[in-house]
Protein backbone atom coordinates (compact mmCIF):
# COMPACT_ATOMS: atom_id res chain seq x y z
CA UNK A 1 0.00 0.00 0.00
CA UNK A 2 1.31 3.64 -0.80
CA UNK A 3 2.03 5.89 1.74
CA UNK A 4 0.19 9.33 0.49
CA UNK A 5 2.58 12.22 1.20
CA UNK A 6 -0.12 14.99 2.13
CA UNK A 7 -1.38 18.66 0.10
CA UNK A 8 -0.60 20.67 3.43
CA UNK A 9 3.45 19.18 2.99
CA UNK A 10 4.37 19.43 -0.94
CA UNK A 11 2.64 22.75 -0.37
CA UNK A 12 6.33 24.00 1.84
CA UNK A 13 7.97 22.82 -1.47
CA UNK A 14 8.17 24.27 -5.24
CA UNK A 15 8.61 21.12 -6.96
CA UNK A 16 7.96 17.62 -6.22
CA UNK A 17 9.09 14.67 -8.38
CA UNK A 18 8.60 10.56 -7.95
CA UNK A 19 10.77 9.44 -11.12
CA UNK A 20 13.02 11.87 -11.91
CA UNK A 21 16.07 10.03 -10.66
CA UNK A 22 18.64 7.17 -11.88
CA UNK A 23 18.55 5.94 -8.53
CA UNK A 24 16.77 2.12 -7.51
CA UNK A 25 14.97 4.14 -4.59
CA UNK A 26 13.10 5.75 -6.88
CA UNK A 27 11.61 2.83 -9.06
CA UNK A 28 8.21 2.34 -9.47
CA UNK A 29 7.41 5.98 -7.24
CA UNK A 30 8.94 4.69 -4.24
CA UNK A 31 10.51 7.85 -3.04
CA UNK A 32 9.63 11.29 -3.80
CA UNK A 33 12.18 14.12 -4.20
CA UNK A 34 11.04 17.74 -2.52
CA UNK A 35 12.29 20.98 -3.57
CA UNK A 36 12.64 23.85 -1.05
CA UNK A 37 13.46 27.23 -1.08
CA UNK A 38 16.82 28.22 0.07
CA UNK A 39 19.61 26.44 1.67
CA UNK A 40 17.73 24.94 5.02
CA UNK A 41 15.11 21.67 4.52
CA UNK A 42 12.07 21.87 6.33
CA UNK A 43 10.73 18.44 7.53
CA UNK A 44 7.79 16.70 5.25
CA UNK A 45 7.28 14.24 8.52
CA UNK A 46 6.54 14.36 12.16
CA UNK A 47 8.11 11.93 14.28
CA UNK A 48 10.80 10.99 16.80
CA UNK A 49 14.57 11.02 15.11
CA UNK A 50 16.02 7.63 15.52
CA UNK A 51 19.27 8.34 13.83
CA UNK A 52 21.65 10.32 11.85
CA UNK A 53 24.10 8.69 9.58
CA UNK A 54 27.09 9.80 7.28
CA UNK A 55 26.85 8.36 4.01
CA UNK A 56 29.62 8.14 1.05
CA UNK A 57 28.51 9.64 -2.04
CA UNK A 58 29.61 9.25 -5.66
CA UNK A 59 32.92 11.51 -6.40
CA UNK A 60 31.70 14.29 -8.31
CA UNK A 61 33.70 18.14 -8.91
CA UNK A 62 31.25 20.07 -8.62
CA UNK A 63 29.72 18.06 -5.29
CA UNK A 64 29.93 17.33 -1.49
CA UNK A 65 31.87 14.13 -0.80
CA UNK A 66 29.67 13.02 1.50
CA UNK A 67 25.92 13.11 1.79
CA UNK A 68 23.75 11.42 5.27
CA UNK A 69 20.79 9.77 6.01
CA UNK A 70 18.25 10.59 8.84
CA UNK A 71 15.93 8.23 9.98
CA UNK A 72 12.47 9.52 11.87
CA UNK A 73 9.66 7.81 13.30
CA UNK A 74 6.51 8.64 11.97
CA UNK A 75 4.64 5.84 14.00
CA UNK A 76 3.44 4.10 11.39
CA UNK A 77 6.43 4.30 9.09
CA UNK A 78 10.03 4.91 9.24
CA UNK A 79 10.89 7.92 6.92
CA UNK A 80 14.08 8.22 5.08
CA UNK A 81 15.39 11.60 4.23
CA UNK A 82 18.28 11.87 2.62
CA UNK A 83 20.54 15.18 1.06
CA UNK A 84 20.45 16.84 4.44
CA UNK A 85 23.30 17.69 6.49
CA UNK A 86 21.66 16.86 9.90
CA UNK A 87 20.64 19.60 11.91
CA UNK A 88 18.83 17.52 14.66
CA UNK A 89 20.06 14.69 17.00
CA UNK A 90 18.50 11.14 18.12
CA UNK A 91 15.95 11.36 20.23
CA UNK A 92 14.83 14.50 19.30
CA UNK A 93 10.77 15.32 17.84
CA UNK A 94 10.39 17.18 14.69
CA UNK A 95 6.68 18.24 13.54
CA UNK A 96 6.20 18.91 9.91
CA UNK A 97 8.23 21.92 8.32
CA UNK A 98 10.53 21.93 11.47
CA UNK A 99 14.27 22.44 10.15
CA UNK A 100 16.06 20.01 10.16
CA UNK A 101 19.78 21.08 8.89
CA UNK A 102 21.24 21.91 5.67
CA UNK A 103 20.86 21.08 2.12
CA UNK A 104 23.91 18.97 0.80
CA UNK A 105 24.84 19.07 -2.80
CA UNK A 106 26.00 14.98 -2.91
CA UNK A 107 27.50 13.09 -5.93
CA UNK A 108 24.39 11.32 -6.28
CA UNK A 109 22.82 14.31 -8.04
CA UNK A 110 23.41 14.87 -12.02
CA UNK A 111 24.93 18.58 -12.45
CA UNK A 112 21.57 19.86 -14.01
CA UNK A 113 19.49 18.36 -10.07
CA UNK A 114 18.76 21.54 -7.91
CA UNK A 115 18.87 20.81 -4.19
CA UNK A 116 16.72 18.81 -2.71
CA UNK A 117 14.93 16.69 0.03
CA UNK A 118 15.09 12.87 -1.30
CA UNK A 119 11.90 11.04 1.00
CA UNK A 120 11.21 7.75 1.25
CA UNK A 121 9.31 5.05 3.73
CA UNK A 122 9.85 1.68 5.65
CA UNK A 123 7.38 -0.70 7.02
CA UNK A 124 9.38 -0.54 10.91
CA UNK A 125 10.50 -4.25 10.84
CA UNK A 126 12.19 -4.08 7.33
CA UNK A 127 16.20 -2.76 6.63
CA UNK A 128 16.24 1.69 6.90
CA UNK A 129 19.94 1.24 5.55
CA UNK A 130 19.29 -0.43 1.95
CA UNK A 131 18.39 2.23 -1.11
CA UNK A 132 16.10 -0.19 -1.90
CA UNK A 133 12.79 -1.57 -0.43
CA UNK A 134 10.58 1.70 0.71
CA UNK A 135 6.85 1.91 -0.23
CA UNK A 136 5.13 3.13 -2.68
CA UNK A 137 4.78 7.05 -2.57
CA UNK A 138 1.37 8.73 -4.06
CA UNK A 139 0.65 12.55 -3.26
CA UNK A 140 -2.29 13.89 -2.51
CA UNK A 141 -2.26 16.77 -5.01
CA UNK A 142 -4.09 17.43 -8.22
CA UNK A 143 -1.25 17.94 -10.69
CA UNK A 144 -2.63 20.49 -13.46
CA UNK A 145 -1.61 18.37 -17.15
CA UNK A 146 0.11 21.25 -19.33
CA UNK A 147 -0.61 21.12 -23.13
CA UNK A 148 3.37 22.01 -24.94
CA UNK A 149 3.50 21.99 -28.52
CA UNK A 150 7.26 21.77 -27.97
CA UNK A 151 8.53 25.26 -28.43
CA UNK A 152 9.65 27.79 -26.18
CA UNK A 153 11.82 30.79 -25.30
CA UNK A 154 15.27 30.26 -23.11
CA UNK A 155 13.71 32.02 -19.65
CA UNK A 156 17.01 30.63 -17.63
CA UNK A 157 20.11 28.73 -18.57
CA UNK A 158 22.91 26.88 -16.11
CA UNK A 159 26.09 25.35 -18.18
CA UNK A 160 24.19 22.33 -18.19
CA UNK A 161 20.44 23.17 -18.72
CA UNK A 162 17.93 25.63 -19.80
CA UNK A 163 14.53 26.59 -19.37
CA UNK A 164 11.64 27.44 -21.55
CA UNK A 165 8.62 29.59 -21.09
CA UNK A 166 6.56 26.71 -22.75
CA UNK A 167 4.24 25.76 -21.38
CA UNK A 168 2.94 28.50 -19.07
CA UNK A 169 1.68 27.52 -15.63
CA UNK A 170 -1.64 28.38 -15.27
CA UNK A 171 -1.38 29.93 -11.74
CA UNK A 172 1.91 30.31 -10.40
CA UNK A 173 2.00 29.46 -6.31
CA UNK A 174 -1.82 28.37 -6.22
CA UNK A 175 -1.15 24.63 -7.54
CA UNK A 176 1.11 21.96 -9.20
CA UNK A 177 0.74 21.60 -12.50
CA UNK A 178 3.39 19.59 -15.16
CA UNK A 179 3.64 18.59 -18.57
CA UNK A 180 1.00 16.76 -19.88
CA UNK A 181 0.77 13.31 -21.70
CA UNK A 182 -0.86 13.13 -25.25
CA UNK A 183 -3.77 10.86 -25.93
CA UNK A 184 -2.85 10.84 -29.64
CA UNK A 185 0.62 11.20 -31.21
CA UNK A 186 2.02 11.42 -35.19
CA UNK A 187 0.44 15.02 -35.05
CA UNK A 188 -2.94 13.79 -33.42
CA UNK A 189 -5.44 16.31 -31.42
CA UNK A 190 -6.21 14.24 -28.54
CA UNK A 191 -7.19 15.27 -25.03
CA UNK A 192 -4.15 14.73 -22.52
CA UNK A 193 -4.04 11.57 -20.16
CA UNK A 194 -2.02 12.48 -17.22
CA UNK A 195 0.94 14.49 -16.34
CA UNK A 196 4.68 13.24 -17.25
CA UNK A 197 7.23 13.08 -14.59
CA UNK A 198 11.20 11.88 -14.82
CA UNK A 199 14.27 12.24 -17.06
CA UNK A 200 13.60 11.48 -20.67
CA UNK A 201 15.35 9.40 -21.91
CA UNK A 202 18.35 10.13 -20.01
CA UNK A 203 17.19 7.80 -16.96
CA UNK A 204 16.00 4.43 -17.12
CA UNK A 205 12.13 5.15 -16.54
CA UNK A 206 9.36 7.61 -15.76
CA UNK A 207 5.76 8.08 -14.43
CA UNK A 208 2.80 9.09 -15.59
CA UNK A 209 0.74 10.99 -12.29
CA UNK A 210 -3.03 11.76 -12.19
CA UNK A 211 -6.04 10.23 -13.79
CA UNK A 212 -5.10 8.61 -16.75
CA UNK A 213 -5.82 4.53 -18.68
CA UNK A 214 -3.12 5.29 -20.98
CA UNK A 215 -0.72 3.14 -22.28
CA UNK A 216 1.24 5.20 -24.52
CA UNK A 217 3.23 8.29 -23.63
CA UNK A 218 3.70 11.23 -26.29
CA UNK A 219 4.92 14.64 -26.19
CA UNK A 220 4.47 17.40 -28.99
CA UNK A 221 2.99 15.14 -31.16
CA UNK A 222 5.74 12.20 -31.18
CA UNK A 223 5.31 8.91 -28.86
CA UNK A 224 8.20 9.09 -26.51
CA UNK A 225 7.99 6.14 -23.73
CA UNK A 226 4.53 3.70 -22.83
CA UNK A 227 2.86 3.25 -19.15
CA UNK A 228 2.03 0.24 -17.38
CA UNK A 229 -0.12 1.73 -14.61
CA UNK A 230 2.16 4.90 -13.51
CA UNK A 231 5.20 3.35 -14.82
CA UNK A 232 6.45 4.62 -17.95
CA UNK A 233 9.28 2.79 -19.90
CA UNK A 234 11.02 5.28 -22.45
CA UNK A 235 11.17 4.25 -25.81
CA UNK A 236 14.97 4.55 -27.47
CA UNK A 237 14.45 8.41 -28.36
CA UNK A 238 17.29 11.02 -28.78
CA UNK A 239 15.90 14.50 -27.53
CA UNK A 240 16.75 18.01 -30.06
CA UNK A 241 16.72 21.16 -29.07
CA UNK A 242 16.98 23.15 -32.97
CA UNK A 243 18.44 19.88 -34.33
CA UNK A 244 20.72 19.43 -31.62
CA UNK A 245 20.94 16.37 -29.53
CA UNK A 246 20.65 16.74 -26.24
CA UNK A 247 20.95 14.47 -23.06
CA UNK A 248 16.96 14.96 -22.10
CA UNK A 249 14.17 16.36 -20.33
CA UNK A 250 13.61 17.04 -16.94
CA UNK A 251 10.01 16.40 -16.09
CA UNK A 252 8.56 17.27 -12.88
CA UNK A 253 5.44 18.73 -10.75
CA UNK A 254 6.13 22.36 -10.19
CA UNK A 255 4.19 25.56 -8.01
CA UNK A 256 6.01 28.43 -9.13
CA UNK A 257 6.60 27.52 -13.26
CA UNK A 258 6.11 25.00 -15.83
CA UNK A 259 8.69 25.57 -18.61
CA UNK A 260 10.18 22.54 -20.40
CA UNK A 261 13.43 22.10 -18.92
CA UNK A 262 16.59 20.82 -21.11
CA UNK A 263 19.38 19.47 -19.61
CA UNK A 264 23.23 18.00 -20.49
CA UNK A 265 26.48 18.93 -20.89
CA UNK A 266 25.60 19.63 -24.48
CA UNK A 267 23.12 22.12 -23.65
CA UNK A 268 24.26 25.30 -24.94
CA UNK A 269 21.43 27.78 -25.06
CA UNK A 270 20.82 31.54 -24.10
CA UNK A 271 18.32 33.16 -22.54
CA UNK A 272 16.41 34.69 -25.00
CA UNK A 273 16.77 32.05 -27.70
CA UNK A 274 13.91 30.99 -29.16
CA UNK A 275 13.68 26.53 -29.49
CA UNK A 276 11.94 24.08 -30.99
CA UNK A 277 12.76 20.64 -28.96
CA UNK A 278 11.57 17.20 -31.33
CA UNK A 279 11.67 13.62 -30.39
CA UNK A 280 13.14 11.22 -32.89
CA UNK A 281 12.45 7.65 -31.64
CA UNK A 282 15.58 5.15 -32.63
CA UNK A 283 13.69 1.84 -33.54
CA UNK A 284 10.15 0.67 -32.99
CA UNK A 285 8.70 0.18 -30.21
Amino acid sequence: MAVTVPRDVLRRYYRFSLYNSPFDAHDEGRAIDLYPEGRRAPSPVAGEVLETKRVRAPPKPYAAADDYLILIDTGEHVARLLHVKPGVEPGETVAVGDDVGELVRAGFFAPWVPNHVHLGFRSPEANPYRASGSLPVSVDADVEPLAWDGTGTVVEAGETWARLDGPEHPAPGERFAGIANESDDEGGTGGDEGVIDGGLPHYDGGGLLGDSGSERVALAGRRVGSADGRTVTWDDVTVYANGDPVTGLALFCSRDDAGAKLVGEGVELAVGEDVTVTFERQSSP
